[in-house]
């Protein structure tokens, strides 16, 4: 459902993102994954189509990103880790707006509106400005308006920042009933424990380049891990410092 080719991304003389290939198919919620500064981002904005790579192909579905740029973004939802909203808009005016941009209006996007509202427990600041929201309702509106195109992709950056722990509950269901039917999630997070209860599968990026990918069982044994933990695998991976050096540190 997502397929990256050759994917690269420069910035004058800084590669951030290396000749990366992935694979990510229909319905399953995948994890990407790597620590500051890795790519994960670059890659992210990359597939939505705001970053134009440098080199490779992106496919959406059957789309290229490059090729039907309008056709693959049209099966795509995308949850920035700092999005930017019209402040000056109510909730529904946003939602409505973002309904707009796909080319949807009407009563069934009316209704669609209703629905997430409904939801995430906004229905009673539908009308107020969203300067008027709280960050964790921020966070809420923006994953609604993600979904109100009814889209066959979810791309995820943070998604749990902002968020109570009822809305994370709610979140993870969310995603799960969307795989469930076919749909399918990337999604970038630090929050480790998150990822390893929710993911079915996981690439690991560090320097711009892929250094693992596969599930829980496939990383264990690419890295000879023995049953480690998902934190335990990222470290190894990445080179972070394990306890047993932080206490090293710590008492000298």
């Amino acid at each position: 459902m997502i397929r990256l080719e050759h994917l690269t991304k420069r910035f004058g003389g800084f590669t951030a993102v290396d000749d990366i290939e992935l694979h990510v198919p229909r319905g399953k919620v995948f994890g990407f994954l790597g620590p500051n500064g890795a790519g994960k981002t670059t890659t992210l904005r990359m597939i939505a189509g705001i970053l134009r790579p440098t080199a490779g192909r992106i496919w959406l579905g059957g789309d290229d990103l490059i090729e039907r740029p309008m056709a693959a973004k049209h099966r795509l939802g995308f949850i920035p880790d700092r999005p930017f909203m019209y402040e000056k808009l109510t909730g529904s005016e946003f939602l409505r707006f973002v309904a707009g941009l796909y080319g949807q209006d009407g009563t069934a996007v009316e209704k669609r509106i209703d629905e997430l509202l409904d939801l995430f427990e906004l229905t009673v600041w539908k009308d107020k400005l969203i300067e008027a929201y709280s960050h964790g309702m921020r966070q809420k509106l923006i994953i609604s308006s993600a979904l109100v195109h009814r889209p066959e992709l979810i791309v995820v950056d943070e998604p749990m920042v902002g968020l109570d722990p009822r809305g994370t509950r709610l979140l993870k269901s969310i995603f799960r009933h969307f795989v469930d039917r076919g749909g399918t999630v990337l999604m970038s997070t630090h929050t480790l424990e998150v990822a390893e209860a929710m993911c079915d599968g996981i690439a690991i990026i560090q320097a711009g380049k892929i250094v693992a990918h596969g599930t829980m069982r496939e990383l264990r044994q690419q890295t000879k891990s023995g049953n480690a933990s998902l934190e335990e695998l990222f470290l190894k991976l990445t080179g972070g410092s394990t306890e047993r050096e932080l206490a090293a540190i710590l008492e000298n």
